[in-house]
């Protein structure tokens, strides 16, 4: 279609989660309490991670990047998620959607990124804990990197997405601005969308599954070599909780975006969804806390200075 034939879209509106009104209450209630316990989770760790010196290490290091991640794409989209389940006027102007999408695209990218770097750190950790030295500004080096080219994949989407026409109704069928959605309401050809998020993205997602899975395989052959069973269990214990996090987080982000538009199930797709920008980024935490000793540790120590 013509470029003059477009539409001027100033506006999108969500259709939201459910237009059920009886299940408006208990849905906000719900997703309120999810939202609250993903920003308290996330900003204890980064905050525990500053406080205590002992745990200014690589692992903690990149655990409180995590959490910033966590964090930022998911106050990206749940409090106006949030305002949307009880308020009548779900409306996002062009260049709130635009900015929305910009922000949580580019902070689940440097996730996926994130996820193996963090793989490696557990490798090198793992297979020469004594010889095992990374500095700060190493760490600090490699974060930069995660997140230039988390800015770089969610800058390429949002320029060729937002630069499509959308011709006819501006009502995205979903809870927040994402490409499936947009796609299916530009009258523009999406091929180039389609290839670049296939392409792209793919490079990402190929890169950080590949760099887990080689990562774990070097690591699992290391620990066969621990002769202690504790240190053996301590080992996999610390993995356990990251493979968690990766197959979660990588399994939602495959089965939303690596399909072809035919096949979208936008009604299904806000389930999966809800479950990578509000439940995973809950979990993330709770997974690297509950199974960790140093951070009980820290917690022990806050609690036992809060008393006194």
């Amino acid at each position: 279609m013509e470029k003059e034939n477009c539409s001027s879209v100033t506006e999108f509106v969500f259709s939201g989660i459910t237009s059920a009104p009886g299940m408006k209450g208990p849905l906000f209630a719900m997703f309120l309490l999810v939202y609250l316990i993903n920003v308290l989770a996330n900003l204890g760790m980064i905050i525990l991670i500053r406080m205590d010196s002992q745990l200014h290490t690589p692992m903690y290091f990149f655990l409180s990047h995590l959490s910033f991640c966590d964090l930022c794409y998911s106050t990206a989209i749940g409090p106006k998620m949030l305002f949307d389940v009880l308020g009548k006027n779900k409306s996002i102007p062009f260049f709130g959607c635009t900015l929305q999408f910009l922000i949580s695209c580019t902070f689940a990218d440097s996730e996926c990124l994130l996820l193996a770097v963090m793989a490696y750190d557990r490798y090198k950790a793992i297979s020469n804990p004594l010889l095992y030295t990374v500095s700060i500004r190493v760490c600090s080096l490699l974060m930069a990197g995660v997140y230039m080219l988390g800015t770089a994949d969610a800058l390429i989407h949002t320029t060729l997405a937002f630069r499509l026409c959308f011709c006819g109704s501006n009502e995205i069928n979903h809870f927040f601005c994402d490409l499936p959605p947009l796609f299916l309401l530009s009258c523009s050809d999406i091929q180039v969308n389609e290839l670049t998020l296939f392409t792209v993205f793919g490079l990402i997602e190929l890169s950080t599954i590949l760099g887990v899975l080689v990562s774990y395989g070097y690591i699992i052959l290391s620990v066969l070599k621990i002769h202690s069973a504790e240190g053996k269990f301590k080992a996999f214990s610390t993995c356990t909780s990251h493979l968690t996090a990766v197959a979660i987080f990588q399994g939602t982000l495959l089965f939303t975006y690596f399909r072809p538009s035919s096949s979208y199930s936008l009604d299904q797709d806000k389930i999966t969804s809800l479950f990578y920008t509000l439940v995973i980024p809950m979990l993330n935490p709770l997974i690297y806390s509950v199974r960790n000793k140093d951070v009980k540790t820290t917690v022990e120590k806050l609690k036992n200075k809060l008393k006194n």
